[in-house]
């Protein structure tokens, strides 16, 4: 019989896993041994702050990020196969959304092997629920392009979409870009058109404001430079 995937979310900052993950789910990884991570320094860290049961040495970890071949997924099924259960974490949030997590994920299902998502933060759901934008109609587009003039293109087609059925539409960034993505949605959107932007989700610093584009170009701007920041909008 196989093992089962938990997918483990991690703290969305430095904090204490237990400001932010319930007992149970802590209780859920303490025992694991083997694990599939994006980068094996930072998960032994958060491991060792959850209070695993193994010695740091002891554990089992295997890395899985944008470097990862497609061909190598593969073995990394290997222990689910073995009856050994597995748990999958990303460098902050929830595994397996916008993270390269999701084609182990995909393996997993196609194999029957069990999937069991844990109780942990979402930065995407966390913002949505604080913006005050529809909750009811929303999609995440992920990472809109980096070249300016494919970027504006994607942004005046999500305002579109957003305004014909009244969808919320969130986004993303790599922190040394939030600036030139906050500058370009001001150029680019509607003065009506209301944006949020969502920084430092759980942590001290946290900021959720939801104002019009016409406010936002009124009003000093935010402070997303390499921050960690959720985009949200709605026409």
């Amino acid at each position: 019989m196989s093992g089962t995937l938990y997918l483990i979310p991690v703290p969305l900052g430095p904090t204490a896993p237990e400001h932010s993950l319930p007992a149970n789910v802590l209780d859920t990884i303490r025992p694991l041994e083997h694990f599939v991570v994006e980068q094996a320094k930072t998960a032994r860290a958060f491991l060792k702050a959850a209070g695993t049961n193994k010695a740091l040495q002891e554990l089992q970890l295997e890395e899985l990020n944008e470097h990862t071949k497609s061909d190598a997924l593969d073995h990394l099924l290997t222990p689910l196969r073995l009856g050994h259960d597995v748990g999958l974490l990303s460098e902050a949030g929830c595994p397996a959304v916008a993270d390269p997590g999701a084609n182990l994920v995909a393996l997993a299902q196609k194999e029957g092997i069990r999937v069991v998502p844990l109780i942990g933060p979402s930065s995407l759901l966390l913002a949505l629920m604080a913006s005050g934008l529809n909750g009811q109609r929303f999609a995440f587009q992920g990472y809109l392009p980096a070249k300016e003039v494919d970027r504006s293109k994607a942004l005046r087609d999500l305002e579109s979409e957003s305004r014909k059925r009244q969808q919320t539409q969130l986004f993303i960034e790599t922190p040394y870009r939030n600036r030139a993505m906050f500058d370009a949605i001001l150029q680019t959107c509607q003065p009506a058109t209301r944006l949020t932007v969502a920084t430092d989700l759980t942590l001290p610093g946290e900021s959720v404001l939801t104002r019009t584009i016409a406010q936002w170009k009124k009003q000093a701007p935010p402070e997303i430079e390499r921050r960690p920041t959720v985009f949200l909008m709605l026409a």
